[in-house]
Order: C-alpha cells, then sequence, then structure tokens
C-alpha cells in the first residue's frame, strides 16, 4: 500500500517542503522508500529517490531544495522489485521526458516488462509504478496524446491501482484510477492529487473524490474529470471536508482496527489479482506438493492461519500438512528434518523472531523454505527460498485481522492449486465479505450490553472453524482483556463444561457440515443456564436450538472460516471500546515480537 501524492501550481517556485510535508502525512500507511520528482518550466525533470524513512531521505538528497511548477512524491511499500534505489518512485519514461508514480499493484508487471523491452523501451527496474509509465509512453510514441494515451494505457495494466503521471512542455499532471484510493483537492492557485486525504487537508478543504474508470487532469486553476472508456468530461462539484486530521487518516473510522476490518475485502481481491498473475505460484506449489514433510510454522494468529491451511490442504489437495508454533518446531521436529522436507513460514512483520528461529534451524539441516510475509525485504522474505506477500499494506492496529484473512486467503489458494482445482471459485469471495460486514454489524453491536462486563467466556469450533475459534479467543483476549479461551467444540464436554453457570457465554462458530455437532454442544450449554451465540449460515436447526444467531450469507462451505472470522473481529472491537480500552495498542503488546 503505497502512497502518493502530486501538486500543480501557477507559477515555479520551491515545492520540496510541500511535497516533505505530504510525504509525512502518508507515512501511516507504511513504506520502505521514498522519492520526489518536480518538473522545471525549461522542460528539466529533477528526479531523488532512495531506500529509508522519509525525514532522513529528504535530508540526504535535499528534497526541500526542490523547486519546480509542478511535482510528485511517493512513498512505496514494495511488492513488485525488492526495496532498493532503482525500484523507489516516481520513475521516469525512456526518454526522460515523463515522470510518474503509483500506488498498488499491477499484476501484470513481468509480462508488460518483456513487452516494452522489446518495443526498444528503457526499462530501469523491476518496479510495476516504471510499468504505469511505459504503458503511457507507448502510446504517447504512436501520437497519441496524454488523455487518450492514458485511455489506452489503463487497459494494458491490470490490477488494482492509481497512477500520477507529468510530462515536459506541458502545465498538467494527470491521474488515474482502477481499485486503489485517489482524491483530487483544489486550492488557491495550486490543485493537487493522492491516494488519500490527510496529505491534502492541509493545504485544501476543497475535494474531489474520483472514482474507478475515471482521469483527472490537474491544472494550476482547477481539475477536469473524464471518463476512461469514452473520453468524455465528467462533471462533479466539490465537497468541502470538516472532519478533523485523525479522523481522515482513519478513513473515518473511529479506530485503525475498525479501519482495517473493513479493508479486508479490499486486499482479498488485491492478493487474488496477485497470486493470479504471479510467476512465483507455480514454482511454490510445487515445492509443496513434493515435499517429503510439510510444516506449517507460525505464532500467534499466523498459527492460527497455519491451522486453517493444513486442514484446506487435507481436503482440497489431499496433502498432509504439519501446523506447528515455531517454538515448539525445534524441540519437537527438527533433529528429525532433512532435505526432503519443506517448512512454510508465516509472518505478519518477517521479523518475529520465533519464526526465524525456527527457519534457521530447518535451514542448518537443509530444509526447504518458503515464507509467507506480509513486509517486503523482511529478513524471512530475503532468506527463504521462496517468498510469496500478503500484500494487506500498512497494518498500524496491534491486533492482526487484514493480514490474518489474506494469510487463510492465501492457504486456501495454495491448497486449491496444489489440488489441482479453479481457483477461480475465489472469485465471489471479497463481495461475500462485505456482505457479511454490512449484514452482521448490527447483531453483533447487540451483543454488546450482555457480554460487556463477562470477564470469562468461550469460543468454540470445530474442522475448518475450528481454528478460527482459536483466532477469536484471541482477538477477545488481545482487545477485551476478558479471558476467552478458544477450542474443539466436541473437546468442551470433557472438562470446561464444567465453568458453565447461568448467562455464561459460549460462542459456537460452525460450518454447514458440523450443525449438527453444533446443536448436541448448543444444548449441553443451554440446560446448564448458559446463553448460546451461533455464528453459521442460515440453518432452521441453529435458530431453533441457539439464543442468539449471528447469520453468515450462503455460501461455498471453505469460506465459512473466512466470513465466520468477521464477526468475531468486530465482536472484540465493539467489546473493547465498551470496556474503555485502545483497541489499536493493548496494553502489553507489540506488533512484532523480535524477542525470544
Amino acid at each position: 500500500m503505497c502512497g502518493i501524492f502530486g501538486i500543480v501550481t501557477n507559477k515555479e517556485q520551491q515545492l520540496g517542503p510541500v511535497l516533505v510535508s505530504a510525504a509525512h502525512s502518508l507515512t501511516y500507511r507504511g513504506y520502505d522508500s521514498v522519492g520526489c520528482a518536480t518538473l522545471h518550466e525549461d522542460g528539466v525533470i529533477d528526479l531523488r529517490k532512495d531506500v529509508g524513512k522519509v525525514a532522513s531521505v529528504a535530508e540526504r538528497l535535499g528534497f526541500d531544495t526542490m523547486i519546480g511548477k509542478r511535482g510528485i512524491v511517493q512513498l512505496r511499500w514494495a511488492t513488485f522489485g525488492a526495496p532498493s534505489q532503482v525500484n523507489a518512485q516516481p520513475h521516469l519514461d525512456s526518454d526522460g521526458d515523463m515522470v510518474g508514480a503509483h500506488n498498488g499493484n499491477v499484476v501484470n508487471n513481468v509480462e508488460l516488462m518483456a513487452q516494452f523491452t522489446a518495443e526498444g523501451m528503457t526499462v530501469r527496474s523491476t518496479n510495476d509504478g516504471e510499468s504505469c509509465v511505459h504503458a503511457v509512453e507507448r502510446y504517447v510514441n504512436q501520437g497519441y496524446g496524454m488523455l487518450e494515451a492514458i485511455r489506452r494505457a489503463y487497459h494494458d495494466l491490470e490490477g488494482d491501482y492509481a497512477f500520477i503521471i507529468g510530462r515536459v512542455g506541458e502545465e498538467q499532471l494527470y491521474a488515474f484510477k482502477k481499485g486503489s484510493g485517489l482524491v483530487a483537492g483544489i486550492g488557491e492557485g495550486a490543485t493537487y492529487a493522492s491516494s488519500d486525504l490527510p496529505s491534502i487537508l492541509a493545504l485544501t478543504r476543497r475535494v474531489v473524490r474520483i472514482r474507478d474508470g475515471e482521469i483527472v487532469v490537474l491544472r494550476p486553476a482547477g481539475v477536469d474529470l473524464y471518463h476512461v472508456e469514452d473520453g468524455q468530461p465528467i462533471k462533479r462539484e466539490p465537497e468541502l471536508v470538516t472532519e478533523s486530521m485523525d479522523a481522515v487518516a482513519k478513513g473515518g473510522y473511529a479506530h485503525f482496527m475498525l479501519k482495517e476490518i473493513h479493508e479486508q475485502p479490499g486486499v482479498a481481491r488485491e492478493l487474488l489479482h496477485l497470486y493470479d498473475a504471479s510467476a512465483d505460484i507455480a514454482p511454490v506449489v510445487g515445492k509443496l506438493r513434493q515435499a517429503r514433510h510439510l510444516y506449517l510454522i507460525g505464532c500467534g494468529t499466523s498459527y492460527h492461519a497455519c491451522l486453517l491451511g493444513a486442514v484446506y490442504m487435507a481436503r482440497l489437495a489431499g496433502r498432509p500438512a504439519i501446523p506447528i508454533l515455531a517454538p515448539q518446531f525445534i524441540p519437537q521436529y527438527a533433529p528429525t528434518i532433512g532435505p526432503e522436507d519443506v517448512g512454510l513460514f508465516v509472518s505478519q512483520s518477517g521479523e518475529t523472531k520465533d519464526v526465524l528461529n525456527a527457519f534457521h534451524v530447518g535451514q542448518r539441516r537443509g530444509m526447504g523454505s518458503i515464507s509467507l510475509v506480509n513486509v517486503i525485504g523482511s529478513t524471512l522474505m530475503n532468506e527463504t527460498e521462496h517468498a510469496l506477500p500478503l500484500a494487506c499494506g500498512y497494518e498500524i492496529s496491534v491486533p492482526a485481522t487484514k493480514t490474518f484473512m489474506n494469510q487463510a486467503l492465501a492457504f486456501l489458494y495454495l491448497a486449491l492449486r496444489m489440488g489441482g482445482h479453479n481457483t477461480g471459485v475465489l472469485a465471489r469471495l471479497p463481495e461475500l465479505l462485505q456482505v457479511t460486514l454490512t449484514t452482521v454489524d448490527a447483531p453483533v453491536r447487540a451483543l454488546e450490553s450482555r457480554l460487556v462486563q463477562r470477564d470469562d467466556l468461550y469460543c468454540l469450533g470445530y474442522g475448518l472453524t475450528y481454528p478460527i475459534a482459536l483466532e477469536g479467543a484471541l482477538k477477545l483476549k488481545e482487545v477485551t482483556y476478558a479471558h476467552c479461551e478458544g477450542m474443539l467444540s466436541t473437546e468442551f464436554k470433557h472438562g470446561p463444561l464444567s465453568a458453565v453457570d447461568e448467562g455464561y457465554p459460549v460462542i459456537f462458530a460452525t460450518g454447514p457440515e458440523d450443525v449438527g455437532l453444533a446443536v448436541s454442544g448448543i444444548n449441553e450449554v443451554a440446560v446448564r443456564g448458559g446463553h448460546t451465540i451461533a455464528i453459521a449460515a442460515a440453518d432452521a436447526r441453529l435458530q431453533a436450538n441457539a439464543h442468539t444467531t449471528i447469520t453468515l450469507p450462503d455460501a461455498d462451505p471453505l469460506f465459512t472460516p473466512l466470513l465466520a472470522t468477521l464477526p468475531l473481529q468486530l465482536l472484540s472491537y465493539y467489546l473493547g471500546v465498551a470496556r474503555g480500552y485502545d483497541p489499536d495498542f493493548p496494553r502489553n503488546l507489540s506488533k512484532t515480537l523480535t524477542v525470544d
């Protein structure tokens, strides 16, 4: 999840401080490199960029001294191409008379780069932001004006992205979007475009929100909108934004956790686009298939994704996999592993010490390695033989939400590929996630008054939903500080049932094939006075037996664990806030655990 910002002014001036300030306001999105470009009246493009934090790179490269009538700044979160100076954005075209930067993922990047090279263009990096520039250059070289060249380039670029570009000899910047955020601002003697509002609101409160399939042309005196499909102009009046900067950074949500919960349909869609176009999937699938023993290794939330991955691989690929907590991998399995074995190491940050310890032990014994990581350029991603990104962008809230969702989805995708199934069945999943968020919110909030004073509860699941019960219980512990134990539903009668008394809450996350078992467990709790909550697709048996039902959309049973995750995340969030805690920064916890 990169950040972009562009400015067009009515006179040549020092743009560096404005660009640096905009970059600082976008840092919450996460990034590994930063770059600035200004376009001068004399046709010179001043481009400066490197890996590092905004403050240090800006000071070292003198961003504040940059002048021009137009400028672009970009913060890059690496997906295509490792973090490096050459892969940092913005990028130039072959002749150095156009410059542009993007936010998002262009999933046919590898194919496009090969085409551009064959067409004689100068390709300098492996970054998909450069593909956006060359896609426009291709049609400019054929004699088209910038607007028409952009319309045609839009159809060549697959994925979810927003892009901004300028050309010497003009006074405009052009930007267009397909899936990623883009907003324009209108100030006094200047106009702006950015991935999101924080970088614009310090300069103007008059904004125009850009929609998918639209091009915005920034002129010094205003902005023009056009449809990509037919090039026809669009009339849209600017709106006045009155929210605080803090609220805007959170997308209007009260906390980053809630924002990130609601980002899950979008990041799931991006991951599917990315994997469908990735040349890395086939070798990873081949390695997983050929392993003598396959270990899925993670900690906390990532371990719960491993548990779900093992079920998916067994069901869809007929392939046994061993999910194991990273610290336990060393005493339990390390003495037995060898070069025929493969470890799939899962970590949001790629810096989790326990996971790195397990990886290094396996590496010394010759074990094959694959990583599933959100942070490109992290230690785990750099050191494993194969690495797959999670494509979630920056996750600010300490409790993992969207990174867990994409970990689980990645396992489902890999299991389908391992079993020779068509991954096209996943195309509807992002829509189902969105529908779930919309439909479960009210019934989840209705539980707030019943559960807010409870310091002890259980979350149960079976089969595909057992890992979700563990993950839901972890979220409730993290955010509400109440004790919630996740457990296999059939184990509850083997001891923990003794805890149930009047009103005691027990949550059952249930797949369609397991309703019979759930009904039995629900009644074991209900007859002892407990309050039962069922999270499942609509089923008359659950409706008749559970005290409260939270209904998921009808869907392929394979999707149940992903959909059931959402109400548990929302329940954790609402209860944590109701109990007076900050869900983004739970006490005693850290986003990345780099100690033993």
